[in-house]
């Protein structure tokens, strides 16, 4: 389906489907969708709990918010990512809409540059990127901590890992910023339009970036992916899977240190004990992984009639996995809606997926979030709330758009 088609498909028909479903028969996927959802999918994930491990859904086919169930079928190769009759969506998300054995190949190419070991020697790159940031917040504020720290973070560490030359930067966080919104589906025309446009923008610079590359080759992902041009990934591939790269590595990290620094700013006590002791900052974003994730869903294809918990799943329909409400899942964790930086014991979050589908960005993910949210904590530890928190509209990403934050000069001067 053309790309642009397929917006206007899912902005009218999706949507309509959507609130009749929700209206007539309030299914839980329905009303996720809606500002019900937005403002609390936590209590719907646990409705759908409440109705069984496997529950029918007149909009999408099957849910579960499980633990149990999501990581099973995470690890089970008689589910995938795509339909009998090729993959779903416009074929733009590479890695997200690919089986093996084109899934394991794509992935072989980019896995190294996201290696732990590789990423070893990023860290020093973070925390410089993260200490500049810091150093042009005010002391005491207040600043959008979203604007100010969580969104450029991400878009300079990933497009140096690509090779996207400082010049572009700018263009790649802007436009792929834009792109990222249409993961929660097109809410206007005039969005549609946005999203074309910046779609359009992206492509020119990742024309321009390939030229480059191609001509002055270094130590990056794209000059990697370039030299393995019509060997191990053909042409038309490289695009894909370079939008791909950038747009999960940007909008899971932009996202998680939102989430969590939230998080721990609507539990002063959690807060205190970071600024206390920074070291905490690892297991602040573990517990946000678990409590409050970035990525609050994924779907599932059978290839075969599969039985999941006494319900039968028949050969390619969706089933769709609550990544967040497996994290709140009692089954699975002690006192689930509370948030511990200091938990103990439990089962493993499902945050960044499972199987040959984890998450291929999670350590550089969980590294910026660590040493934004450590830095944070040791040079703004009265932080607070100080204005306006907006959320970004859609449920498939969660996390907030401003988050307005500051340090009372009061707290300075004691």
């Amino acid at each position: 389906m053309n790309p642009v088609v397929g917006l206007l498909h899912q902005l009218v028909v999706t949507r309509s489907a959507v609130a009749w479903h929700a209206w007539r028969e309030h299914d839980p996927f329905a009303r996720l969708n809606l500002a019900e959802g937005r403002h609390d999918p936590y209590a719907l994930y646990a409705e759908v709990r409440a109705a069984g491990e496997v529950v029918p859904s007149p909009t999408m086919g099957f849910q579960t918010a499980s633990h149990h169930v999501c990581r099973e079928v995470l690890r089970d190769r008689r589910f995938g990512v795509q339909a009998d009759d090729g993959p779903r969506g416009n074929g733009q998300m590479s890695l997200l809409e690919l089986d093996p054995p084109d899934h394991t190949r794509l992935r072989r190419l980019a896995a190294p540059a996201f290696s732990p070991r590789a990423l070893a020697g990023y860290d020093d790159r973070i925390t410089g990127v993260v200490d500049g940031l810091l150093d042009a917040l005010p002391a005491t504020g207040p600043f959008d901590l979203v604007a100010g720290l969580a969104a450029p973070l991400p878009i300079a560490v990933i497009t140096d890992l690509l090779g996207v030359p400082e010049a572009y930067t700018a263009d790649f966080g802007k436009h792929g910023a834009t792109i990222g919104s249409a993961l929660a589906g097109p809410q206007s025309l005039a969005h549609v339009a946005r999203l074309i446009a910046a779609d359009r923008q992206l492509q020119r610079v990742l024309t321009e970036v390939f030229a480059l590359r191609r001509r002055e080759p270094g130590d990056d992902v794209v000059s990697r992916l370039l030299a393995a041009e019509g060997d191990g990934l053909r042409p038309e591939e490289l695009r894909p899977l370079c939008m791909l790269l950038l747009l999960a590595g940007f909008e899971t990290t932009v996202n998680l240190v939102g989430n969590t620094v939230l998080a721990l700013l609507d539990h002063p006590d959690q807060w205190r004990a970071v600024a206390d002791d920074p070291s905490l900052a690892t297991a602040a974003v573990e517990e946000t992984l678990r409590w409050d994730p970035p990525v609050q869903r994924t779907l599932r294809i059978p290839s075969v009639d599969v039985e999941l918990a006494g319900t039968t799943v028949p050969a390619g329909s969706m089933l769709l996995l609550y990544l967040a409400g497996a994290g709140r899942d009692p089954a699975a964790f002690d006192e689930p809606d509370r948030f511990d930086v200091r938990r103990t014991g439990g089962a493993e979050h499902l945050a960044f997926s499972a199987g040959v589908h984890y998450c291929l960005g999670a350590p550089l993910a969980r590294t910026e979030a660590v040493t934004a949210v450590r830095r944070l904590a040791e040079r703004f530890p009265r932080l607070e709330r100080a204005g306006r928190l907006r959320r970004r509209r859609g449920t498939v990403i969660r996390g907030p758009v401003e988050l307005v934050v500051g340090q009372p000069a009061r707290a300075l001067a004691a």
